[in-house]
């Protein structure tokens, strides 16, 4: 159901961006509203059945990631010159939904005695993918200032009518996104390293995620470096906030896949 109301909101925001982005609709904010009900029902169903935080494999790592950036739009959306947001980042949750779809990122799981040992580490995977979430807000933002700056250029009276917020506010926005983003990147570093010592007595293993988790940190401080410190502002931010976020999406299930923490069939089974 959550899919289904991701994909009318993607039907819509095609009228919406024909028309240029005229009108404050509501209609978008609605139907993501409603598909994030669907999906917050989802997840804290699974949740409750397996007795745990549904962070424990492909298919629940992508539900989280859609469900931290629908809400994060949620909250922003009651702001009435960033519900255009929802224009954008609707696509690409209906992408991720009908991803997380494949039969293939869900194994059956066996039957197990409730376990709320693992506090730690359901606290370090949401951090996370809260982080992934914030940082593809932030890619959807950098699409909105690309398209306004392309409107100023090519055809000045729709970027004069147009009710997306001005460039300077949407590059504001892009960039407290990324904070936010690399400040819970970084809460979920450290107490995954927390957890890590607890587990097996390293602050450190050479994992793939991990090491896939410290890229993308060294990414967005590198984009926070370079935007605060050498003025790289405007449609080169733009651009980074977008190749950053599409390092993430395209190379997570790889590294997750060859994870010995996080596989089971690879290395050591996560309790």
């Amino acid at each position: 159901m959550a899919v289904f109301f991701y994909g009318l909101s993607t039907l819509y925001s095609i009228f919406l961006r024909r028309g240029g982005f005229r009108q404050d609709n509501r209609t978008t904010y609605v139907l993501l509203l409603a598909a994030a009900a669907c999906h917050t029902l989802a997840m804290m169903k699974r949740g409750f059945s397996f007795q745990r935080c549904p962070t424990n494999n492909l298919y629940e790592a992508t539900l989280f990631i859609a469900w931290s950036i629908v809400a994060a739009y949620l909250v922003m959306g009651v702001w009435s010159r960033v519900r255009f947001l929802g224009a954008f980042a609707s696509p690409f949750l209906f992408g991720i939904g009908v991803f997380a779809l494949m039969p293939g990122l869900d194994p059956p799981y066996l039957p197990q005695k409730p376990n709320f040992s693992g506090g730690l580490h359901s606290l370090h995977a949401a951090l996370i993918l809260l982080s992934t979430g914030a940082f593809g807000l932030s890619a959807v933002s950098a699409v909105m200032y690309l398209t306004q700056e392309r409107n100023l250029k090519q055809h000045k009276l729709r970027a004069a009518f147009s009710r997306i917020p001005p460039i300077q506010r949407l590059e504001l926005i892009t960039e407290r996104l990324m904070y936010g983003g690399l400040v819970l990147l970084t809460a979920g570093l450290v107490s995954g390293a927390i957890w890590l010592k607890e587990r097996q007595g390293v602050f450190f293993k050479a994992d793939s995620t991990i090491i896939w988790a410290l890229l993308v940190w060294c990414i967005y401080l590198g984009l926070v470096v370079l935007h605060r410190v050498f003025a790289h502002r405007g449609r080169r931010f733009a651009l980074g906030a977008l190749g950053g976020f599409a390092f993430v999406i395209l190379t997570f299930w790889g590294f997750y896949l060859l994870s010995g923490i996080h596989q089971p069939s690879v290395g050591a089974v996560i309790p």
